[in-house]
Formats: C-alpha cells, structure tokens, sequence
C-alpha cells in the first residue's frame, strides 16, 4: 500500500458503485445474479427491503423471491436483518466476529446452548430467552457471530430462530472476505468507515485493512484519502456506463448506507443529506440517472415521492413506471404515485 494516491473523482466512484452495484441494468434472474446483488448483504430492517433492493438489481423479482433456495436471513451487520446468499451467510456472520477470546468462547457457548434447547426446532426468538435465562430477548442476538443462527422475519411478527451446523470459514478469514467485499461495492474506503458499516470494532476494521494491505492501492477521493481493491482499479479508471433512468431504492439500501462524510460524496448539498438521512426511520432514496434526487415512502398502495428538484415529463413517466413495477404482495401491482413538491 505505498506509492502516490490515485486521484478519484466523485462521477468516478459513484459511476463504479451503481456498475458493481446492478443499478445501471437489471441482471437476468438466475442465482447467480441474486448472489451479485446480496454481495454487501441486503438490509432488511424494513419489511421487504431487502426485497425491493433485488428488485432494483435483477428482471422479474417476484413477492416471493426472499423464499429463494439461493437466499437466507441472519442477523448481520450492526445486529440488523440482513438478506444475503445463503453460501456467504457466514461472511456476514463469522466476518464480526471479535479477536477477544474471552467474548468468542462466550457467544459459541451461547450459540451451543440455543441449539440444545431447539434440538432442530423453528420457534419465535422471543421465546428463548427465559428458558436460557439470558437478560433479554435481543441477547441472543449475540449467538449470530457464530455463524449458526438463521431467520425468518416478516416485519408484523417476531422473526422465527433455528440453528444449522457450525460453518467451516474461520473468523478472520471471513473478516477479510467482508472487507474486500465492503470495498468492492462501494469503490473506496478506510478502516473507520468499514467499522461503522460492519458494526465491529476499530482493532479489528484496523486488522482486515491490514490483512488486505498486499492487495489495496491509495486513492484521494473528494472527501479523504481512502483504499480501494487493487483489482477495481481499471473499472474505477473505465469511461462511466449510462446510468438507468430510475429506481426507488429502499430504506437502508446498500447504495446509500452510509455515515458520516460518506454521506456527503453521494449527496453533496447538507438540506437534502437531512432529509435522506433522518433521525428516525429513512426513507427510500430517489435515484434517477446518475444522482439521487429525492426520497420516497410507501403506505400501502399510495407511494409518495418528495423530488428535489424539477423533473421532467419523461423523468416523471420512467419514476411512476419504477412505482408501478415494485413486486409487493400486498398490492396486486395496483401502485399509484403522488407527488409532493
């Protein structure tokens, strides 16, 4: 990692991301291609975000595509419901887990007493914590960094929790693969903003930039000095592809899952950076053409979108197209689009 920093423009890193991202054309709809679109895991703390994610990344994404052998849910990054393929489940698990021994022999210990008590059952997680006697119902969480815990949340109801074997990937490795997937997606970034984005502590983001460091080249971006996987290089350097007419992406969605000045490369003006990322529950993200310009939210059949600028006649068409196509299932593919502003 030594040498003079390559200089990365915003339209450079942005362009990249929406590219690794699928958000510039739709994949075809294999397994394959779902994996693609899960590579950073997909945020599903909203119910059927992670739903709305794949559908912004591949063609023909069903109600039901959550139910894909292909797919699983754990809890991930940060402790959030994170949809992700089901062969990587242990990247986004076993990836956080801490170097302490002390706190690695505690959460296995935790993970094996979960699985004694369900011996092959699928129960609400609620219904764990007094027969272990653990503090609270969330301690269980803690289990996850296992990489044995699976869920299944719908958003009205408490998720159900089972155990599978114990993964073969160890931890560290796992923590690296997380990282250089954490880079890959977003095109750039430093062991601080992988910590916050893991959810794991700063020693151990520290480590896995370390682990990688054979493999990373220095970059200046707009906001800092950061890394990217050397091997992104000639994409990053690529000619911008043409960026898809529009998609509403989801609250938490991967592409806009950022903190601190990260924040301010995707959306440069601090007005509307309030207003993507609020105090409270996000919501979903306007993305038409190369810029976000705007936030949208869905209550039932009614989708609600707050521009932030003038659009077009044709921008609106394409946007409202977006709004009509979101595979819901509570819907029947009877979406209607206000506008506000």
């Amino acid at each position: 990692m030594t040498g003079r920093p390559l200089e990365l423009t915003r339209a450079q890193i942005l362009s990249f991301r929406r590219s690794v991202g699928a958000l510039d054309e739709r994949l075809p709809l294999t397994a394959a291609s779902i994996r693609t679109a899960a590579w950073a895991g997909l945020q599903d703390s909203m119910p059927r975000a992670a739903l709305l994610s794949l559908h912004a990344r591949v063609n023909g994404i069903a109600p039901t595509a959550l139910d894909h052998a292909s797919l699983a849910q754990v809890w991930g990054l940060r402790w959030s419901a994170y949809v992700v393929a089901a062969r990587d489940a242990a990247i986004f698990t076993r990836g956080r887990m801490p170097d302490n021994e002390r706190d690695r022999r505690k959460f296995e210990d935790l993970a094996e007493r979960v699985d004694a008590h369900l011996a092959g059952r699928k129960v609400p997680f609620g219904a764990v914590a007094r027969p272990l006697r653990l503090h609270d119902h969330n301690s269980v969480r803690y289990a996850t960094v296992t990489g044995r815990l699976r869920i299944r949340w719908e958003g009205a109801r408490q998720p159900l929790l089972w155990t599978v074997p114990a993964p073969k990937l160890d931890y560290i490795a796992a923590r690296l693969e997380l990282a250089r997937r954490y880079l890959h997606v977003f095109g750039a970034g430093t062991p601080a903003s992988f910590q916050i984005w893991a959810g794991v502590r700063p020693a151990s983001a520290q480590s896995a930039f370390d682990g990688l460091a054979r493999s990373l080249t220095p970059v200046r971006t707009p906001i800092g000095d950061a890394w990217i996987l050397a091997s992104d290089e000639p994409a990053l350097r690529g000619a911008p592809k043409p960026a898809a007419p529009a998609r509403l992406l989801p609250s938490g969605d991967t592409y806009f899952l950022l903190q601190g000045r990260d924040r301010e490369l995707l959306v440069p003006t601090a007005k509307q950076r309030a207003l993507l990322w609020t105090t409270r529950v996000w919501p979903g993200a306007l993305l038409v053409g190369a810029e976000v310009v705007g936030t949208w939210r869905r209550a039932g059949a009614l989708v609600t979108i707050e521009p932030w600028r003038r659009l077009s006649r044709t921008e609106r068409e394409v946007v409202e197209a977006e709004a009509a196509a979101l595979p819901l299932p509570d819907v029947g593919g009877r979406m209607a689009v206000r506008w506000v502003g």
